[in-house]
């Protein structure tokens, strides 16, 4: 198996108008599925004035969406899983949960197929990044209703020695790392970071640990250039950056070695991209929100399913001979803000802090109003050792912030190193935010 390129050699490098067949036989199969098995499908296609006969990928654009509110309504009438789900509960046999941290929790349930056709998804994605079952994988995720905690059976599946380390602290999972040497870790952007940054001042060097391959996901971190290689640099390790949402399913799209966008799982998903003022599909390349539609998922059917995610999409063949879409995410729609008429994602800014010397790369931005006009300032830290003035230090930040994002911040604060907090899991990078 090691010396295979890819994981489904035939699936993955699919010519496209093979795999737009495909997608094309198993949307018309979940639309008709949805509106016979859901209340809400055939009450909301019903209202919309749409059949549950497709005929072609671009009638899709003629369906409503769903999205966070769609769920949270539904949820719990009926029976626990609410109005969307389409089979009966005797059928479920796993559920996530979203954090919340925008409103109530929102589960997500899986039937048996939908789960081990999930877990496919994440060995596909895994043996792309390079894994193999000579690896030892440690999987560094939350799983406590994460719909991440299960994607470590991907791995097992795969045939890696697998570690379910979870959310322990940093210094136990130093122990791990340095114990059992593992060549394979998953975690957030920002942890990966934090937990190099712990290392070294506990006198660990992680750069000597066994550590190879990082996958990180949950921010935007790992497809920034500067962030990905100040990781890499870190650890010595090659970093790959993966997509995945709790309304779905876990990881469904994923870096392969070119590293030049992520993969898009397209016989399980379809996605298109939507102009965030008049929600009218985009073309390919045109940046908005990404929409996402499972194509096989049962226990709650997802159709047109608005993922609050910014980017844009290229299907065109990639360098590394697979033939499904590609993503690039720029951020959270609800993490953009508009200054002088240009819209600013915290990955601008990341961008830069992340590629500045004197700098620890740490930062936070504060979003204001002035003159009923917004603001932003960014706090970063300066580096122990770094004799540039303060006032010169925040001078060369500015600049390059302007030179890269269009618009000069109102001020840039420069903190000493450790003033700013570090995050263990996703980081608040924006503040002030409403």
């Amino acid at each position: 198996m090691n010396n295979r390129k890819y994981w489904d050699e035939q699936l993955e490098t699919l010519p496209r108008k093979e795999l737009e067949l495909m997608q094309l036989e198993e949307l018309k199969a979940i639309i008709r599925f949805s509106y016979e098995n859901s209340v809400y499908y055939k009450r909301a296609f019903d209202a919309a004035g749409v059949k549950p006969d497709i005929q072609n990928l671009a009638e899709l654009a003629n369906f409503p969406f769903v999205d966070k509110i769609t769920e949270r309504d539904t949820q719990g009438t009926g029976g626990l899983l609410g109005e969307m789900c389409a089979v009966s509960e005797t059928e479920v046999v796993f559920v996530s949960a979203s954090s919340g941290s925008t409103g109530v929790p929102t589960l997500s349930p899986f039937t048996k197929t939908d789960f081990d056709q999930w877990q496919d998804v994440e060995s596909r994605l895994f043996y792309m990044a390079g894994m193999r079952n000579t690896d030892r994988y440690v999987h560094a995720l939350n799983f406590t209703l994460f719909v991440g905690g299960p994607d470590v059976i991907g791995a097992q599946n795969l045939g890696a020695l697998c570690i379910w380390a979870g959310t322990v602290p940093s210094e136990r999972l130093l122990f791990i790392l340095k114990e059992f040497q593992p060549t394979v870790i998953w975690t957030t952007p920002s942890y990966a970071w934090y937990l190099g940054e712990t290392a070294r001042k506990s006198g660990i060097d992680p750069a000597e640990l066994a550590i190879n391959k990082i996958i990180v996901a949950g921010e935007a971190g790992g497809s920034i250039a500067a962030t990905r290689d100040a990781i890499e640099k870190l650890w010595n390790a090659n970093l790959y950056d993966f997509y995945g949402i709790s309304d779905i399913f876990g990881a469904c799209a994923g870096m392969c070695e070119f590293k030049n966008g992520l993969h898009l799982a397209e016989d399980h998903i379809l996605v298109e991209t939507l102009d965030i003022k008049s929600d009218k599909v985009l073309h390919d390349g045109d940046t908005g929100e990404l929409v996402l539609t499972a194509l096989r998922k049962r226990a709650r059917p997802m159709i047109r399913f608005r993922t609050g995610d910014i980017g844009y999409v290229n299907r065109e063949t990639c360098s590394c001979g697979r033939t499904h879409a590609r993503i690039y995410i720029a951020g959270r729609k609800d993490d953009m803000f508009i200054c002088s008429g240009v819209n600013i994602f915290p990955s601008d800014v990341e961008f830069v802090v992340r590629g500045l010397a004197g700098i620890t790369g740490e930062y936070r931005i504060n979003v204001s109003e002035k003159n009923f006009t917004a603001c932003y300032t960014v706090e970063v830290e300066k580096s122990t050792g770094n004799p540039e003035p303060d006032e010169q230090l925040a001078k060369r930040v500015s600049t390059a912030l302007k030179t890269r994002i269009g618009v000069k911040p109102a001020q840039v604060k420069v903190l000493e190193d450790g003033q700013l907090p570090r995050a263990t899991h996703k980081a608040k990078r924006l503040v002030g935010l409403s």
